[in-house]
Protein backbone atom coordinates (compact mmCIF):
# COMPACT_ATOMS: atom_id res chain seq x y z
CA UNK A 1 0.00 0.00 0.00
CA UNK A 2 1.08 3.49 -0.84
CA UNK A 3 2.04 5.84 1.66
CA UNK A 4 0.74 8.83 2.18
CA UNK A 5 2.37 12.19 0.08
CA UNK A 6 4.94 13.65 2.44
CA UNK A 7 5.84 16.94 1.05
CA UNK A 8 8.74 17.33 -0.74
CA UNK A 9 8.24 14.04 -2.31
CA UNK A 10 7.99 14.11 -5.74
CA UNK A 11 4.90 11.93 -7.29
CA UNK A 12 2.25 11.96 -9.63
CA UNK A 13 -0.93 13.01 -10.69
CA UNK A 14 -3.66 9.72 -10.68
CA UNK A 15 -7.55 10.05 -10.15
CA UNK A 16 -9.59 7.53 -9.40
CA UNK A 17 -8.93 4.02 -7.55
CA UNK A 18 -5.91 3.09 -9.21
CA UNK A 19 -3.05 4.43 -7.06
CA UNK A 20 -4.03 7.32 -6.27
CA UNK A 21 -1.01 10.12 -6.01
CA UNK A 22 -0.84 13.82 -5.29
CA UNK A 23 0.24 16.31 -8.21
CA UNK A 24 3.89 17.08 -8.09
CA UNK A 25 4.02 20.31 -5.33
CA UNK A 26 5.97 22.23 -8.20
CA UNK A 27 2.97 21.59 -10.16
CA UNK A 28 0.61 22.42 -8.43
CA UNK A 29 0.77 25.97 -8.01
CA UNK A 30 0.98 26.59 -11.67
CA UNK A 31 -2.10 24.20 -12.38
CA UNK A 32 -3.92 25.77 -9.75
CA UNK A 33 -2.94 29.04 -11.25
CA UNK A 34 -3.70 28.06 -14.18
CA UNK A 35 -7.24 27.23 -13.85
CA UNK A 36 -8.21 30.33 -11.95
CA UNK A 37 -6.97 31.90 -15.09
CA UNK A 38 -9.45 30.14 -17.07
CA UNK A 39 -12.32 30.28 -15.32
CA UNK A 40 -11.95 33.93 -14.45
CA UNK A 41 -11.55 34.18 -19.03
CA UNK A 42 -14.52 31.68 -19.10
CA UNK A 43 -16.24 34.49 -16.41
CA UNK A 44 -15.73 37.23 -18.72
CA UNK A 45 -16.12 35.13 -22.09
CA UNK A 46 -20.07 34.63 -20.49
CA UNK A 47 -20.33 38.38 -19.35
CA UNK A 48 -19.60 39.66 -23.23
CA UNK A 49 -22.25 37.43 -24.27
CA UNK A 50 -24.71 38.26 -21.96
CA UNK A 51 -23.79 42.07 -22.96
CA UNK A 52 -24.39 41.24 -26.85
CA UNK A 53 -20.31 42.29 -27.59
CA UNK A 54 -18.83 41.76 -31.65
CA UNK A 55 -18.85 38.11 -31.98
CA UNK A 56 -15.21 37.98 -33.61
CA UNK A 57 -13.91 39.11 -30.19
CA UNK A 58 -15.69 36.62 -28.44
CA UNK A 59 -14.45 33.90 -30.65
CA UNK A 60 -10.95 35.44 -30.24
CA UNK A 61 -11.08 35.03 -25.84
CA UNK A 62 -12.58 31.08 -26.82
CA UNK A 63 -9.91 30.70 -28.30
CA UNK A 64 -7.43 31.65 -25.34
CA UNK A 65 -9.21 29.75 -23.34
CA UNK A 66 -8.60 26.82 -25.41
CA UNK A 67 -4.72 27.60 -25.67
CA UNK A 68 -4.63 28.11 -22.00
CA UNK A 69 -6.32 24.59 -21.44
CA UNK A 70 -3.94 23.39 -23.86
CA UNK A 71 -1.17 24.26 -21.75
CA UNK A 72 -2.38 22.99 -18.40
CA UNK A 73 -3.33 19.83 -19.97
CA UNK A 74 0.72 19.30 -21.21
CA UNK A 75 1.60 20.49 -17.69
CA UNK A 76 -0.35 18.10 -16.21
CA UNK A 77 0.39 15.12 -18.78
CA UNK A 78 4.37 15.74 -18.06
CA UNK A 79 4.22 15.31 -14.26
CA UNK A 80 2.13 11.84 -15.22
CA UNK A 81 4.72 10.67 -17.64
CA UNK A 82 7.78 11.74 -15.11
CA UNK A 83 6.26 10.29 -12.07
CA UNK A 84 2.83 7.97 -12.27
CA UNK A 85 3.89 5.95 -15.61
CA UNK A 86 7.28 5.11 -14.68
CA UNK A 87 6.14 3.91 -10.98
CA UNK A 88 3.18 2.38 -12.40
CA UNK A 89 5.07 -0.03 -14.87
CA UNK A 90 8.22 -0.17 -11.72
CA UNK A 91 5.11 -1.62 -10.02
CA UNK A 92 2.34 -4.16 -11.14
CA UNK A 93 0.72 -1.99 -13.27
CA UNK A 94 2.22 -2.13 -16.04
CA UNK A 95 -0.70 -3.33 -18.04
CA UNK A 96 -2.99 -0.69 -17.12
CA UNK A 97 -0.70 1.90 -17.47
CA UNK A 98 -0.14 1.07 -21.10
CA UNK A 99 -4.42 1.20 -21.47
CA UNK A 100 -4.42 4.48 -20.03
CA UNK A 101 -1.87 5.58 -22.13
CA UNK A 102 -3.61 4.11 -24.96
CA UNK A 103 -7.14 5.42 -23.77
CA UNK A 104 -5.60 8.80 -23.48
CA UNK A 105 -4.12 8.98 -27.28
CA UNK A 106 -7.45 8.02 -28.56
CA UNK A 107 -9.04 10.80 -26.62
CA UNK A 108 -7.16 13.19 -27.83
CA UNK A 109 -7.91 12.52 -31.08
CA UNK A 110 -5.72 9.84 -32.56
CA UNK A 111 -6.57 6.43 -33.23
CA UNK A 112 -3.88 3.68 -32.28
CA UNK A 113 -2.58 1.65 -35.19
Amino acid sequence: MKQPHEKGKSTGLHGGTKGKQEMQEDRKPDVLKRLSYIEGHVAGIRKMVEEDKYCIDILRQTHAVRKALEKLEAIVLEGHLRTCVPEGIKGDREEAVIQELVQLYTIAGNSPS
